[in-house]
């Protein structure tokens, strides 16, 4: 069984806290969504989960894993989707997820799946030049579940989906949630937080400020995150 610990993690730079100590724990087929306006630290949580960064002081634990001692093993059960696309113009979609699934011993016919699942089988041979702002999301999206990962990590997915992919994102976020896999995300979109969440951490200067169960009914959920976030 999956569980992800975090005790006491904490980023400071210098005279700035971008992260005041924070601990949670999070078990098998959960998901964890981070709420909370620009700079309330949502992505700072993503980059010391993920291990871009190093906390300041406290502890990540993943399946007994401890990313301070035995960071390689650890990062070979995240998959992680960062909040901007860098990746070679010129490489089509079959050939971007290709290079990832060999970094990962990943084998082609789990590349095909993703590009189905994602919805790109018609632009598998485009140019990443040629793909919209929608397509690179989905296609960095597919880069980080390309391993099943027992952690995954996305910071604001939906920016530039349309309301159609969003509602698919969230559908695809419950399968991958079936076979077991944590997922943490940040959002500005609190509708999209309420539907796919089963805790809603709210955010603000580096702190947790409110945790909200994602059982309260959707509507009702929607209108408190709303009320947080014209607050902060």
């Amino acid at each position: 069984m999956s569980l992800l610990e975090v005790k006491d993690i904490s980023k400071i730079y210098k005279s700035k806290t971008a992260l005041s100590p924070l601990s949670l724990e999070a078990a098998e087929g959960e998901c964890l969504v981070l709420a909370g306006g620009n700079g309330a630290g949502k992505s700072t949580l993503l980059y010391l989960l993920s291990g871009i960064l190093s906390p300041s002081s406290g502890r990540i634990m993943l399946n007994h894993i401890d990313l301070h001692k035995n960071r390689k093993q650890y990062v070979k059960e995240i998959g992680y989707m960062p909040d901007d696309f860098q990746a070679e113009q010129t490489l089509s979609v079959e050939e971007f997820l290709s290079f990832y699934a060999s970094l990962r011993h990943v084998g082609k016919d789990r590349v095909r799946a993703v590009i189905d699942r994602i919805g790109l089988e018609e632009q598998a041979r485009t140019r990443i030049s040629k793909l919209s702002k929608g397509m690179r999301q989905r296609l960095i999206f597919g880069q980080a579940i390309l391993s099943k990962p027992a952690l995954l990590l996305l910071d604001e997915p939906t920016n530039g989906l349309d309301p159609y992919w969003v509602n698919v994102f969230v559908k695809l976020i419950k399968e991958i949630q079936k076979d077991g896999t944590i997922v943490i995300f940040s959002t500005h979109m609190m509708d999209v937080a309420a539907d796919a969440a089963d805790r809603i951490f709210f955010m603000k200067d580096g702190q947790v400020i409110d945790e909200l169960s994602g059982e309260e009914q959707k509507d009702k959920l929607t209108m408190k995150l709303l009320k947080l976030h014209r607050q902060s």
